[in-house]
C-alpha cells in the first residue's frame, strides 16, 4: 500500500488498495516485551504502560520507540442536517471556533503544548454544509474521497504518533447516526446531549437519525455508503488520516465519540484498519463507551471530558510519552546490578 491511494478513483479503488496494509512488526514487538521482562520492576506491574511500549514498538519498527515529532490535526465541517435543529449553537460557531485554535485560544491549543504536540487545523468547506441526511445522502463518492484525501495529504510523514480531533456544529448528531447505521440498535441507544442539547434537542436528534436510518436502507451493508449518506467531511477526512497514518506505520490516537464514529467505518470493512489506533479516553457522551466496546478499544483515560477537538489524545499523549521513558530509561537487572528473579 502506498501513497497513490490518495487520491482514489472510487470506493471500488479504495477497498483494492486496503488489501495490502502494513502489519505490526512482531520481531520489534517481541524485542520490546523482552526488554520489559528485563527492567527493574516486577513483570507487569506498570500495566498498561507496558503494554503501550510494546504497541509502539511494533508499529514504529523499533524495539525502544521514541516520541519526537507529535502531530495532532482538527479537521473541521457544516452540516446539513442541522436544518433539523439538532444543534443548539448556530453554525457559524464552526468558522469562529477554527478562528480561536488558530489564535491559540482553545483548549486544545494548551494541552497541546502541555503534551508536546504540535497542531494544525484544517477547516473544510465550512460555508458549504453537507447535505441533510434525513433529505438525501450528505456528500457523494466524489466528496467522500476528497475530503479523504484532504485528511491524508494533511498527515506528516514524519510524524511518530499523529493525535486526531474534529470540530463542526451539529457532528455529534451525525456520529450518532454513524454508530446506528454500522452497528444497530436504535437512534436513541446513540444519542447524547453533545454541546448541550436539553430534552426536546435531544428528541429532535433522534428523530432525524430516524428518518435518514429509514431514508438509506440501502446504504446500510456497505460503510463506505454508510459514510457518504450520513457523515462529515471532517469524519471522511479523519479516515484519510488513519489510512495514510497507517501506511507510514503511525500510531494514532483517537480523541472522542465522534473521532472514533468515524474510525468505526474503517474498522467496519473488516480488514484491521485500526490495529494501529489507540482509544486516547472513554468521554461522557453516552455512546462512546458502547462505540469503543464495538470497534474493541480499550480507552486509556477516563476523565468524564466531552470536548471534542483532540483535547482527550492530547491528554493520552502524556501517558504515551511515560511509557517510552519508563521503556527506553529504565536500566535493566543486569545493568542496575540488582539480582532479578
Amino acid at each position: 500500500m502506498s501513497d497513490s491511494l490518495f487520491p482514489a478513483a472510487s470506493f471500488a479503488a479504495l477497498r483494492a488498495g486496503l488489501r495490502a496494509l502494513p502489519a505490526f512488526d512482531e520481531k520489534a514487538g517481541t524485542a520490546a516485551m523482552a526488554r520489559q521482562g528485563q527492567l527493574t520492576k516486577p513483570p507487569g506491574s506498570l500495566g498498561r504502560l507496558e503494554d503501550v511500549a510494546v504497541f509502539m514498538a511494533g508499529w514504529r519498527k523499533a524495539e525502544r520507540p521514541w516520541i519526537g515529532y507529535a502531530q495532532a490535526l482538527v479537521f473541521a465541517g457544516n452540516h446539513g442536517v442541522c436544518a433539523q435543529g439538532v444543534n443548539p449553537y448556530p453554525q457559524e460557531v464552526t468558522a469562529q471556533m477554527v478562528a480561536n485554535f488558530k489564535a491559540g485560544g482553545a483548549a486544545i491549543n494548551q494541552l497541546c503544548r502541555a503534551s508536546g504536540a504540535v497542531l494544525s487545523v484544517l477547516a473544510l468547506e465550512l460555508e458549504r454544509p453537507t447535505g441533510d441526511f434525513t433529505q438525501g445522502p450528505a456528500m457523494s463518492e466524489a466528496e467522500v474521497l476528497d475530503a479523504m484525501a484532504q485528511g491524508a495529504a494533511a498527515v506528516n510523514p514524519q510524524a511518530d504518533i499523529l493525535l486526531l480531533g474534529e470540530m463542526g456544529i451539529g457532528n455529534s448528531t451525525v456520529a450518532a447516526a454513524l454508530a446506528a447505521a454500522l452497528f444497530g440498535g436504535s437512534a436513541a441507544d446513540w444519542v447524547g446531549p453533545g454541546t448541550g442539547a436539553d430534552a426536546a434537542g435531544m428528541a429532535r436528534k433522534v428523530a432525524a437519525i430516524e428518518a435518514g436510518l429509514a431514508r438509506h436502507v440501502a446504504a446500510l451493508q456497505d460503510p463506505l455508503l454508510v459514510l457518504a449518506a450520513f457523515g462529515g467531511r471532517e469524519q471522511a477526512a479523519l479516515c484519510g488520516a488513519i489510512l495514510v497514518a497507517r501506511m507510514h506505520r503511525i500510531p494514532v490516537l483517537l480523541d472522542g465519540f465522534i473521532c472514533t464514529a468515524a474510525a468505526a467505518v474503517l474498522e467496519a470493512l473488516g480488514v484491521g484498519a485500526l490495529a494501529h489506533c489507540l482509544a486516547a479516553h472513554k468521554g461522557a457522551e453516552p455512546g462512546h463507551a458502547r462505540l469503543l466496546e464495538k470497534i474493541g478499544k480499550d480507552p486509556l483515560l477516563a476523565l468524564g471530558m466531552r470536548l471534542g477537538e483532540g483535547s482527550g489524545a492530547a491528554v493520552a499523549l502524556g501517558v504515551v510519552r511515560a511509557a517510552l521513558e519508563a521503556h527506553n530509561g529504565m536500566s535493566t537487572f543486569a545493568e542496575a546490578g540488582v539480582s532479578g528473579a
